[in-house]
């Protein structure tokens, strides 16, 4: 648990501040309570596949690698692991699915989720313990919020919720496709 705590809380650290150097992101670790080295911390930008991109005012920062076509799977492995750590629950609202993280973890947590996201995840915005995640279509979100929650929360009965919830809907569309009476 220490090296996922330690990954998530860089991936954190690099969402909300400018990280420059390992010596930088050594010391915001120190800052948060964790103590790395800079052997560990080299071996940890190259497993969560950091890379530097051009920083505000010249220079650059460290960021998540935007690249989502080359899924690794060990790091799909490492980023599930840190997922399943921090997320509480995941609900969909319409094409909407708002999900709850731990209170500070919102933002690493959204872009483990995004790093391996289906097509029909349009993107995330993240706060401190809530991530809104933007999907094409009410189904999409139904689905998504589903793969959440089974592969990711092992919440056995809320597939059958949402399954449930995907029919009621369908039937919603249909009614409102023959003219249905559709009370408000």
């Amino acid at each position: 648990m220490k090296k996922e705590a330690r990954h998530l809380k860089i991936l954190e650290l690099i969402a909300n501040q400018v990280i420059r150097t390992q010596e930088e992101l050594i010391a915001a670790l120190r800052q948060a309570g964790m103590e790395a080295t800079q052997a560990t911390v080299s071996r940890d930008i190259k497993t969560l596949r950091l890379q530097k991109v051009p920083a505000a005012g010249g220079g650059t920062r460290y960021a998540v690698s935007p690249v989502r076509n080359a899924v690794d799977p060990e790091m799909k492995k490492k980023y599930r692991s840190v997922l399943r750590s921090v997320l509480l629950s995941a609900v969909p609202a319409g094409n909407l699915v708002v999900i709850k993280t731990l209170s500070g973890t919102a933002n690493a947590a959204a872009a483990a989720l995004e790093y391996d996201a289906p097509k029909e995840i349009i993107g995330t915005l993240a706060g401190d313990d809530t991530i809104l995640c933007v999907c094409a279509t009410d189904r999409a979100a139904l689905l998504f919020s589903s793969q959440i929650r089974d592969s990711v929360l092992n919440s056995p009965g809320e597939e059958e919720d949402s399954l449930r919830a995907l029919a009621e809907l369908m039937e919603e569309k249909n009614e409102e496709a023959s003219g249905g009476s559709g009370l408000c």
